[in-house]
Order: structure tokens, then sequence, then C-alpha cells
């Protein structure tokens, strides 16, 4: 980009050089090389096409759950949360080993056993982790979330997500149970269908505040 002075005033293009005002300067620079119509057809594009397919679903996906659990993320006091929750949206979609590249999908990824550890271990800001104090047990009926005993907290808040990873959807149901006279053991709502993607998150609260949270 350069500025120019002239009698003349050039607004728009001339061979490969554009010509524009800004900020009161005139400007000319040369046209870019990038062709939208290139981008979408030519196959040396391929690879970028790839990449900014799998960007795009990441972001959405990552988008639809953080939607879910705005009011617990407001609490994690991490201006880089959006940053850092994309980065594992990536990484996670990174052990799709079964779709080709440019159409991996978080969905595949999630469905790993690294991929699942990878959500549980992420840490939402400076909010304390749940690490290994929370897990799920499958009865033949019910669903039961068990703590460790050396856990303290007044009340327990369970937010099961149910994931729709084609139409970038999400559904979620809260569930407030008290932890004050309770044994470590809590039988859980199965509010949606077993068909469903579902991802579990837990929040432990104190005296109104959270003191751990996480993916369980």
């Amino acid at each position: 980009m350069a500025t120019y002075e002239s009698f003349i005033k050039l607004n728009g293009s001339l061979g490969d050089l554009v010509f524009y005002n800004l900020n009161g300067k005139n400007v000319v620079r040369r046209k870019s090389g990038f062709n939208k119509n290139a981008f979408k057809k030519n196959p040396s594009y391929e690879k970028v096409r790839q990449n900014s397919s799998e960007f795009g679903h990441c972001s959405k996906v990552g988008k639809i759950i953080r939607q879910c659990l705005e009011e617990y993320i407001k609490e994690s006091n991490d201006a880089l949360l959006y940053q850092k929750f994309a980065k594992l949206m990536t990484e996670i979609k990174d052990l799709d080993t079964i779709s080709e590249k440019g159409k991996r999908t978080v969905k595949n990824g999630i469905a790993t056993e690294t991929g699942f550890q990878m959500l549980k271990n992420f840490q939402f800001g400076t909010i304390d982790h749940l690490q290994n104090s929370a897990s799920f047990s499958h009865g033949l009926w019910d669903l039961n979330l068990i703590l460790d005993k050396s856990i303290v907290a007044d009340e327990i808040i369970l937010e099961t997500l149910s994931i729709d990873f084609e139409e970038y959807k999400a559904k979620h149901y809260r569930q407030a149970i008290s932890a004050v006279k309770s044994p470590n053991e809590y039988v859980i709502e199965k509010y949606f269908s077993e068909d469903e993607v579902k991802i579990h998150f837990v929040a432990l609260m104190k005296d109104d505040k959270i003191i751990k949270m996480g993916f369980v």
C-alpha cells in the first residue's frame, strides 16, 4: 500500500491497481491475488478449503456448548476462555480417524477415550477443576452421579447437554441436587432419549458460590 499526490482524485481500479481514500489520504495498492471462485474450485486450494471447513465446524460446536453453560462461564474469570475452548474443540476434532480430511468432526473425536478425557480435563478459568472427584455409575435403569467423599458442598448442579452436531443445535436440562444431608451417590434424571449425544457438566456449590466445576 502506498500514498500518492495528484490533482486528479482517483477512486476505483485501473489495471492491477486499486485507488481509494483512507483517512483523508489517497492510497493505491495492487489487487489481491485471492480469487473467490478459484478458492472454491482450484485443486491448489484443497488443503485450505479442508482446514477452513473444519475450523468453521469446531467454532460452531464450541459456540453451542458455551451458550448452554454461559452462566457458569461468566464465573470463570477467564478472558481467554473462548480461544481456549475453540482450541480444545480443534484438538478433539483431530482425533477423528473415521472421517476424511476436511470432514473430521468433534462428535467423532469426543467419542474416543482420549477425546472424552480431554473434555473432562478442560479448566474453566480460576474455578477449581473437578479432577477425579465426580463420576457416573450406569445401572440397569438408573444413572448415578458419584462424588468423592471428601467433597463438601451445599448443592450439586448438573447440566445435561444434548448436542446436534449436524444442525449445530443444543438443548440442556438443569438439575439442582441438595448435598447437605445426602450420601455421595445421587440418582440422576434421564431427561433426554438414549440415542441423543449427551455431555454432562457439574458445578459444586458452597455458600452460593461455585467451588468446583467441569465436564464429567
